[in-house]
């Protein structure tokens, strides 16, 4: 199928999507899709995935992983379906009050900070238990201060939103 049948298709199915945010979300969205639309013909293919790969530092991606992302979209990705893609994998998110509140159980004095091998500890021997490299992942996306805190505000901010609020 051609993008652009695919896209006349897409687009109906899923124009309720821009309910679902915020118009400066659908904003960041759009930026984003510019960004990765590396051709600039409207839609994310294979070649731009491995350009925005390459762009920021990582070279060797394989065909079978990028096809994989791929395979995660119903047809052609234009901007309706990777905004649609976004709120589908948005839609299980807790509320950011909902995540917060379940990180103040673990800070009795409401500092918004958790020490990092604490949280470790919770994550790797509770519940859903965290594998060490999901921890250390998590780490290297939201480093501990130099002191070995978390600031779990802004990680729950980052987890409902999708950026720093230092960053707005």
């Amino acid at each position: 199928m051609s993008p652009k049948k695919a896209k006349k298709k897409e687009s109906g199915a899923s124009s309720n999507v821009f309910t679902m945010f915020e118009q400066s979300q659908i904003q960041e969205f759009k930026e984003a899709f510019t960004i990765m639309d590396q051709n600039r013909d409207g839609f994310i293919d294979k070649n731009d995935l491995r350009d925005t790969f390459a762009a920021v530092g990582r070279l060797n991606v394989g065909n079978d992983e990028l096809d994989d992302m791929l395979k995660e979209a119903p047809g052609a990705i234009n901007f309706t379906v990777f905004l649609s893609m976004f709120g589908e994998k948005l839609k299980g998110t807790d509320p950011e009050e909902t995540i917060l509140n379940a990180f103040k159980m673990f800070d009795p004095e409401g500092t918004g900070f958790l020490k990092g091998d604490e949280i470790k500890y919770y994550l790797m021997s509770q519940a859903d238990k965290f594998s060490e490299a999901e921890v250390n992942q998590m780490f290297t996306n939201f480093p501990l201060d130099v002191s070995g805190n978390l600031d779990y505000k802004n990680l729950c901010y980052v987890i409902t939103h999708g950026e720093d609020k230092e960053q707005e």
